[in-house]
């Protein structure tokens, strides 16, 4: 049989048959069911080799660009053709350190995301514990032991050494009995206190000395002076005495901080703390007598340290814990008086009397019973109301105002001459002219500024001496 021209396929039932031809002893009916002509290659499938009309395989096309029949035979149970592993189009495939970066990168960034996650937990159920508590009894923070210490130039550091040596004193007589305050000056039991804290005691009381360890013991007056308000008293048979330093009165500036120690209202050990306020304030306390026998004339040192009733005789204490002034006298609110044993509160205004002048008084009174006080030799007019301190034109004994051959006499002073400065400082009437004086030793040269019948003059004096009470 001649080879015919290619007849187009039909599909029927899964496979390929002609028109008016027997297969497997069955005729194909030209309207049998069919489905219409498609391709019988599809992309991606094996090619497969073209037939004849009889279904024999045809001969290979010798022509080497032959383009192979795009139509095969489909069949849908045949197996699945292989498909090389996929990959991404131009992309290199990672190398293995690569892959091992990105797996430790993935490990800290979830590490990151967990630890924050459980902070914000953590928080949550910490806020809701402080809050709300678990049950039980409730427990309060509180801050642990610390050290005890304190640094040498702070108030605690201050009190801390100066505590063991300021006592408190209670004073009885037949009369009346107070508190006071005094530091121990050695080791032989001699404390320094004010005059006004031993005088309820007279001749026949009893003071008795505490001190900061709790010890106990009596005590005795070695002397006294009203005219500084300054006394010493003594205990016997007391182990262990420390002496409190003593600094220097003319080193203190005002602004310098200081530490009062006391026994206010007999609250003993109490410490309170200031500064200096000012220096050189003439204050006069005491005046009870009659005979204005009991003044005390003092050049002192101000403080706002508070300073209370049975603080008396206390130290005044500079940033060195060294005594710089004896704390006697505050300004009382209520009535506008210097007083060391009112019962008016502390107003912020203190006085002391600077140390200086307590250590000479101090040692005068243990070596001898008595102090000396500076004198200038003349009587002053303790009336006259005018600018400074006036000589009275007679003595208080009704003799002359200027004593024959005393310190004035010798200077050239004169009934009626007006003192208006002490050493270049101002002095506005008799009683600070007696502090001014009170400030300096017997012995010591003054330059003493006054005026007489309307002139100004100038008159160079030595200090005389005399025994105070």
């Amino acid at each position: 049989m001649n080879e015919e021209t290619p007849k187009p396929k039909w599909w029927g039932r899964g496979r390929a048959v002609t028109p008016g031809v027997a297969v497997s002893g069955e005729v194909a009916s030209a309207d049998a069911d069919f489905e219409p002509e498609r391709p019988a290659q599809e992309p991606g499938d094996a090619p497969q080799a073209p037939t004849t009309a009889s279904g024999v395989p045809a001969p290979r096309d010798p022509t080497p660009d032959a383009v192979p029949d795009p139509w095969h035979r489909y069949d849908p149970w045949a197996p699945a053709p292989l498909v090389a592993p996929l990959q991404q189009t131009g992309a290199a495939s990672p190398t293995h350190q690569q892959r091992r970066n990105r797996t430790r990168k993935l490990l800290v960034v979830s590490g990151l995301v967990l630890a924050l996650v459980s902070g914000g937990v953590g928080g949550v159920v910490g806020a809701y514990l402080e809050r709300d508590g678990v049950g039980g009894d409730v427990v309060l923070p509180q801050a642990g032991a610390e050290s005890g210490g304190r640094a040498a130039g702070s108030v605690a550091g201050i009190a801390a050494r100066a505590l063991p040596s300021v006592v408190t004193l209670h004073v009885t007589g037949d009369e009346e009995s107070g508190t006071g305050t005094g530091i121990v000056l050695d080791t032989r039991g001699h404390i320094l206190t004010n005059n006004h804290v031993v005088q309820p005691a007279g001749g026949d009381g009893e003071i008795s000395v505490s001190f900061s360890g709790g010890q106990t013991a009596r005590a005795k007056v070695v002397g006294h002076d009203t005219g500084y308000d300054l006394a010493v008293v003594q205990v016997s048979r007391v182990r262990g005495l420390r002496p409190m330093p003593l600094g220097n009165s003319d080193n203190v500036r005002v602004g310098d901080p200081v530490v009062a120690i006391g026994a206010p209202f007999d609250l003993d050990n109490t410490v309170t703390a200031g500064i200096i306020s000012a220096k050189d304030r003439p204050i006069t306390a005491g005046g009870d007598a009659a005979d204005g026998s009991d003044v005390s004339y003092v050049d002192a040192l101000q403080t706002d340290a508070p300073i209370n009733p049975g603080n008396s005789g206390g130290p005044l204490l500079d940033a060195q814990g060294r005594v710089v002034g004896i704390n006697s006298a505050i300004r009382s609110a209520d009535d506008g008086t210097y007083t060391g044993d009112g019962q008016a509160g502390s107003i912020g205004l203190g006085f002391a009397i600077p140390v200086n002048q307590a250590k000479r008084v101090a040692e005068e009174l243990i070596n001898t019973g008595k102090a000396t006080h500076p004198v200038i030799g003349v009587t002053l007019d303790m009336d006259y109301s005018g600018d400074g301190a006036r000589v009275a034109t007679k003595g208080s004994d009704g003799g002359p105002a200027v004593t024959a051959g005393g310190p004035g006499a010798k200077a050239g002073l004169k009934a009626g001459d007006v003192i208006t400065e002490v050493d270049g400082e101002r002095v506005h009437s008799g009683d600070e002219l007696i502090v001014r004086t009170r400030a300096h030793r017997p012995g010591d040269h003054l330059r003493l500024t006054l005026r007489r019948g309307g002139k100004d003059m100038t008159v160079s004096l030595v200090l005389g001496s005399s025994t105070g009470d």
